[in-house]
């Protein structure tokens, strides 16, 4: 007893709980999504992007978090937003036409991106910086070790049963909601270490990390949006085999993730995200002219692995940050993220009926640009020593 109030006493506790919750709901949603689009609700690719759009309106809006922050604190509308993502995937399949799919996504999205901010911003401000990049490794593969556990509960299901969305969606949605209560319950409200400020701002010593930011956030949009979408459409993967391998991912990441955190610590983030962008742009080259199956599923699985790399750009940031910057700068930065994430689902959506290997080659170009802006980190990120242009260089040269 006393060592499971002990545990039900830690921050970091509540940083796992919404990570579980968080897998549950959206991991369901996600990988349910292009199957169930195109079999009940004939998407196209017009409709898909425009679908995805209107799921990343949110993302883009999430600066508004540090205004809800003036009437409800950071711990309770982090789980509000988790019991907001299980409400939004529950309804998920209640109508299979386009409307219905766009409003549920919407709410979905709305829970989704404040809890993706709001943990974010609690996970920086709550973990010292030596420890961030292995705990927040930790995170992620608890996040996929939950989705493998959900995973693979629906692979058996739809090789044993008649694929029921309704049920499962309901399922996945009402679990991630009971986790949510369960923390709002169960959870003590920890104090703020750091009194954040609750103004939206834009700081000229922050640009690279937004310029990262923005990049990521465009480059993710063409995996989640479209890599799927290309095994589905291109080569007629069949719901089981889609789920199969988002178990297989969900698998590796568990495994990998705590690993790559480790690997962050040791050599830095700008080698680490140099690997990343380096693979990135092999992979999406590839991408755009695979016509193997077996290719394309191979590269589906590194992508998804690369996620993993994305840890060090938090982790930069949580280096060279005021402290009490980080939960504005959180929900700035999702938005950032997210500017691209609005506008080029629908457009690429476009492109798609074209050509779709231009829509991977445009992932390639980004990139590229990433990999340029990444030289700019310096080996020490400090406050004041935010690049290696300039003073920064000079500093970062005598360490």
């Amino acid at each position: 007893m006393n060592s499971m109030t002990h545990v039900l006493n830690q921050r970091k506790t509540l940083l796992f709980l919404l990570a579980i919750g968080n897998a549950i709901a959206f991991s369901t949603w996600q990988v349910l999504l292009n199957n169930y689009v195109i079999e009940r609700a004939a998407f196209t690719g017009e409709e898909i992007g425009l679908l995805q759009s209107l799921r990343e309106v949110p993302g883009f809006l999430a600066f508004t978090a540090i205004w809800v922050l003036f009437f409800i604190r950071q711990q309770n509308f982090a789980i509000l937003s988790l019991v907001t993502l299980g409400l939004g995937t529950a309804i998920t399949a209640f109508y299979p036409a386009a409307l219905w799919l766009y409003f549920t996504t919407v709410l979905m999205s709305i829970g989704f991106h404040y809890l993706e901010t709001l943990q974010n911003s609690l996970s920086l401000q709550w973990l010292d910086r030596q420890e961030a990049p292995h705990v927040l490794g930790q995170i992620l593969s608890a996040r996929s070790f939950t989705s493998l556990v959900v995973l693979g509960c629906l692979y058996v299901y739809f090789l044993a049963f008649e694929t029921n969305y309704m049920a499962v969606y309901l399922l996945s949605g009402g679990a991630c909601i009971a986790i949510g209560i369960f923390c709002w319950l169960a959870m003590p409200r920890f104090d703020d270490t750091v009194i954040q400020r609750r103004e939206l701002f834009l700081r000229k010593k922050y640009w690279l990390y937004y310029a990262l930011t923005f990049l990521s956030g465009a480059r993710r949009q063409i995996f989640v949006v479209f890599a799927g979408f290309l095994l589905v459409e291109k080569f007629g993967f069949p719901i089981e085999n889609v789920v199969l391998l988002t178990l297989v991912n969900a698998a590796m990441t568990t495994w990998l993730a705590p690993r790559i955190g480790r690997l962050i610590s040791v050599i830095g983030e700008r080698r680490a995200l140099t690997l990343e962008y380096l693979g990135l742009i092999v992979i999406f080259v590839s991408y755009a002219f695979v016509s193997n199956i077996a290719i394309a599923i191979m590269l589906y699985l590194l992508d998804h692995l690369f996620f993993a790399m994305a840890i060090a750009i938090k982790t930069y940031f949580q280096k060279i940050a005021d402290p009490a910057d980080i939960a504005a700068t959180s929900g700035i930065s999702f938005t950032i993220n997210h500017i691209a994430a609005v506008v080029l689902p629908a457009l690429l959506g476009l492109v798609w009926v074209i050509n779709h290997s231009v829509v991977f080659l445009i992932g390639a170009v980004i990139a590229v640009g990433s990999l340029a802006l990444s030289q700019l980190i310096p080996d020490h990120p400090l406050p004041g020593i935010e690049t290696r242009l300039l003073t920064g260089a000079l500093t970062d040269i005598k360490n």
